[in-house]
């Protein structure tokens, strides 16, 4: 494939992260944003104000990608959710259904050891040119 089959998409509107990665990868169609957590985009730094702030600020973040990209939240195909504790998951589905519009997409969910913060996503956004399949009949 040549190089330019894939570009990195960046916004100042979202954390930098704290690693070797863009914040997200423009592939052809698709949008692969990195993992996102409750950052301020202006000092990178974890935001303070309980759970539903870090949901929030979250999904701030991923739709400040997706916006860098012409896309939003309506364009997303793919969330992984990775929660520092299992027993947010109500609370954070109460959250996710009313930020995520419908169609909801697939999602995963994981409890994983997160490092001063209780959530973080990835996400997979497909561009609308892209025409839904339908299924075959059998």
């Amino acid at each position: 494939m040549p190089p330019e089959f894939k570009h990195r998409v960046s916004t100042r509107a979202a954390p930098t992260g704290r690693g070797p990665f863009p914040q997200a990868l423009q592939v052809g169609p698709l949008l692969f944003i990195s993992g996102q957590g409750p950052l301020s985009p202006d000092t990178n730094q974890p935001i303070q104000g309980g759970f539903a702030a870090q949901v929030s600020r979250t999904f701030a973040n991923v739709e400040a990608i997706l916006h860098a990209a012409g896309l939003g939240l309506e364009h997303v195909v793919k969330v992984t959710v990775y929660l520092s504790d299992l027993a947010r998951v109500t609370d954070f589905n109460t959250l996710y259904e009313a930020l995520m519009p419908a169609p909801l997409p697939a999602r995963t969910l994981v409890e994983v050891r997160l490092r001063g913060i209780d959530v973080e996503l990835d996400v997979i956004a497909a561009h609308p040119s892209i025409t839904a399949m339908t299924p075959s009949q059998p």
